[in-house]
Parts: C-alpha cells; sequence; structure tokens
C-alpha cells in the first residue's frame, strides 16, 4: 500500500510537471518568472522541487512563514526528476529548482548548457537516508556479491552510483551493473527480479522494506560519502545577478529553514505528509539527511573532486565561485 501511495503521489507530480511544461510553452520567451508585485517590494518566485525529504526546508519556509517575512511569495511546482526543470530554469521561467541533485547541474554548467548558481545547500548524506536493497530471499548475502549484479539507480552516472561506487571502492569490491529505472519503478522492478537490487532513497527506501519485506544490504550512507554534499537550490548567474536582494532573501528564508529542520527532526517528519505520500506513521521512522545551515565550499569539493575522479567531471571545479553570497 505504501509503495502504491508513493506512485499514485509521483502520478501527481508528473502530471504537476506536465502543466507546468505547458503553462512554460505558453509563455513563449517570456523574461524570467520573478516579478515584483509593486509598492512592497515583494517577488514573486517560482521552484520546481521533487518530493523527497531533500526538499524539507522548502516547505518548513513556506509553512512557518520565513518566506513571508523575507518578503518573499514562493510558488512551488512539484516535479519527478530536477532535470525536467532544467531547460524551464535555462529560460528563466523558473527561478530556482530545490533538491537539485548537483550532479546534474554541475555537468550542465561545464558543457555549458547552464550558467550554474547554488543559492544555498540542500541535504547531506546522512546514514540510512539511502540503502542498497535485496529481495528478502536474496541469493545476494554479502556487499562483495554486489559485483557485476544488475542494481537498479534513478538515474544513470549520477549521485547514487557515484556514491555508492565510492563505497565499493573503499572496500575494494567490484562494481555492479547500473539500470535506470525511477524510484516508484524500483519496488516492482525487485519484486519481479528485473534487477538484482535497487538504491533507493526515502521516502522510497521505507516503502519497499515495509511493503517487500527488502533486505537491508548496504547503508548508502556509510563511509566515505557520509555527510557528502548530495543536492542544493540552484539557479543560474542571470537570476543571482538581477535579482540579487532576492536571491539573499530566499537563502536566509531557506537557511532558517535548514536550521530548524537540523536542531528538531520532528519539523521534517510533520512535513514530510504534507508534500509526499509518507503517511504520518511512516515519517517517524524514515532515514532523515542532514540538513547544513549554511554552505561549504570546501564540502562541495568532496564532491567535485569524486566527480572528477570516477570521470563525471572532465576538470576541476572551485565551487567558492558557483556559491551565491
Amino acid at each position: 500500500m505504501a509503495l502504491r501511495r508513493l506512485r499514485t503521489g509521483i502520478g501527481k507530480a508528473v502530471a504537476l510537471a506536465v502543466a507546468l511544461t505547458l503553462l512554460l510553452a505558453a509563455c513563449g520567451d517570456d523574461d524570467g518568472g520573478s516579478t515584483s508585485t509593486g509598492g512592497g517590494g515583494h517577488t514573486k518566485i517560482t521552484v520546481a522541487a521533487l518530493p523527497l525529504t531533500d526538499s524539507a526546508a522548502l516547505y518548513i519556509a513556506r509553512d512557518r512563514g520565513l518566506f513571508k517575512k523575507e518578503g518573499l511569495d514562493v510558488s512551488i511546482q512539484p516535479v519527478q526528476q530536477s532535470i525536467q526543470a532544467l531547460p524551464a530554469l535555462a529560460k528563466g521561467q523558473v527561478d530556482v529548482i530545490a533538491s537539485a541533485n548537483y550532479v546534474t547541474f554541475l555537468q550542465a554548467d561545464e558543457k555549458g548548457t547552464l550558467d550554474v548558481r547554488i543559492l544555498a545547500e540542500g541535504v547531506r548524506v546522512a546514514p540510512h537516508m539511502m540503502d542498497v536493497l535485496v529481495p528478502k530471499d536474496s541469493k545476494i548475502k554479502t556487499v562483495a556479491d554486489l559485483a557485476g549484479k544488475k542494481v537498479a539507480v534513478n538515474i544513470l552516472n549520477n549521485i547514487q552510483s557515484l556514491t555508492l561506487n565510492a563505497i565499493l571502492d573503499a572496500k575494494g569490491i567490484g562494481r555492479p551493473v547500473y539500470r535506470q529505472i525511477a524510484f516508484p519503478q524500483m519496488g516492482p522492478a525487485l519484486e519481479r527480479g528485473q534487477v538484482d537490487a535497487v538504491h533507493a532513497v526515502e521516502p522510497f527506501d521505507s516503502a519497499i522494506r515495509g511493503e517487500l519485506k527488502a533486505r537491508v544490504l548496504l547503508d548508502g550512507g556509510s563511509a566515505p560519502v557520509q555527510s557528502l554534499p548530495i543536492s542544493g537550490y540552484v539557479t543560474t548567474w542571470k537570476f543571482a545577478a538581477e535579482h540579487a536582494e532576492t536571491a539573499a532573501a530566499f537563502r536566509r528564508a531557506i537557511e532558517a529553514a535548514s536550521k530548524i529542520a537540523a536542531e528538531d527532526p520532528s519539523a521534517v517528519r510533520e512535513e514530510l505528509p504534507k508534500y509526499t505520500k509518507v503517511t504520518a506513521d511512516q515519517a517517524k521512522s524514515i532515514g532523515l539527511p542532514a540538513y547544513p545551515t549554511s554552505a561549504d565550499a570546501a564540502q562541495l569539493q568532496r564532491l567535485t573532486e569524486l566527480m572528477q575522479k570516477q570521470g563525471l567531471l572532465k576538470k576541476a571545479v572551485d565551487p567558492a565561485t558557483l556559491l551565491v553570497k
């Protein structure tokens, strides 16, 4: 049931994403989604976001009035993958992408597809915020058994394979063969035997374990990737430059919300049922990521160096140049 609810929720998210796409198409080449409402300097911002634990600070900021305190009117558009909103961000039709996986956006920046700026960090890796799961009766008994096996990830050559490769390399274990399967379909794929294991993030991790009694083979948040930055609130250089005060106000609101999330995990657990299909009971036990209260270029460099080592970036990147002050 939990998995079905999650699939239904993602179905709705996809419908909203399609609606967003049609709306943006109707806008044509209109300049940007950020507009001033006049007298009070109130600013409208459109944020595309995934229904993941990564986005918790965004919803805390909305529901606790932190955006309003900064004079912002924030509209949230759900999407299934942050990459879906990338074209709209590039055209200025979406102002910010929340829970944006850094791998995709750093690669887009290197290729010149997008001039990326990071407004605020989203989350960092924490224990059991994502796990490698196998069927309860699987013949895969140890992590070493993963070598050469088929493992599902949401997007190929991205944060899941990046972190899992790093863990396996540190253990001297051969890598698996990755298969791209969207999070909502990982459970059915595992049940049908289409893959040997899945690398699932919350809330899908808990749903698959609950419905299929899948077994945790490996904590995807273990060393050497613990505390690694994996997602953030991403915008473009153009937006950050043309709307500097708005960008700064948005960052302050998100960092204030992240502080709440970091100091009081119950705030996140209370928020999750509002924007995901996780029930209040399920939210009590979900493995949460770490919510940093400020961006750290040194920590981000851990990620860029790991990406370069695994061939996901061709040259070194100085993350400090991407952070919006």
